[in-house]
């Protein structure tokens, strides 16, 4: 690129792009029947006091999970019953989930244009004579993730409330996202869950920011 503003721009849009997508990337593969059985089949994952068996919250969890991933409005959950014909879920519940869902499909959107955002780079870089300062600004992303997602899977190991608390008033609405150990959200994703799914999510950002950094950096020196 002739001008230097606009390459330094655009070179540091590609980095800082790197840990946005594969992030997000990570979560897309939470959101999974696979990380389900994984998650509720771990040795010393908490019981559920209220009733639920391993099967009951496998079957409810895969619902509410296809939920956020489909295009159903809120009655997809509202209309769930229990075999006594109590609600699946309270309003308060339902009310969360609609807003979940909203982010899910926020974050999808936003993995899928940083894609899109990066391999347009790449072929246009291929085409004009900057390949090696594009491969240059991915090593640079991957090496970035590394730190960063060292740094917060450190910190959710140490300090794992101060995360979840931070991590949920950034999204939702104050106190929006707080619940009764016997309501059914609480109930299928209890802490541990998400202690885990928070920890994988960083372990694959990190993994694949490590492969990005070698893979782009070797590459560069060919």
């Amino acid at each position: 690129m002739r001008n230097r503003t606009i390459a330094f721009i655009v070179l540091w849009i590609i980095t800082l792009l790197v840990p946005v997508s594969l992030t997000l990337i990570g979560v897309r593969i939470l959101m999974s029947p696979a990380f389900l059985q994984i998650e509720y089949n771990q040795p010393g994952f908490p019981e559920d006091t209220y009733g639920f068996t391993k099967q009951d919250r496998l079957y409810w969890s895969k619902i509410a999970m296809e939920y956020l991933l489909n295009q159903e409005g809120i009655s997809f959950l509202g209309d769930l019953r229990f075999e006594d014909g109590q609600p699946v879920y309270n309003e308060r519940e339902l009310k969360h989930m609609l807003d979940v869902k909203n982010v899910v499909k926020a974050a999808i959107l936003i993995m899928y244009i940083s894609l899109l955002i990066l391999i347009g780079c790449g072929i246009w870089a291929r085409h004009t004579g900057w390949w090696i300062d594009y491969r240059f600004s991915l090593a640079r992303g991957g090496w970035f993730t590394v730190v960063l997602f060292a740094a917060i899977i450190l910190f959710v190991m140490v300090g794992f409330d101060i995360f979840f608390v931070s991590f949920h008033n950034v999204f939702f609405a104050p106190g929006t996202w707080l619940f009764l150990f016997s309501d059914t959200l609480i109930r299928l994703f209890p802490e541990r869950f998400w202690q885990t799914a928070f920890v994988f999510v960083g372990a694959f950002t990190l993994l694949a920011g490590l492969i990005v950094g070698l893979l782009f950096r070797i590459k560069s020196r060919n």
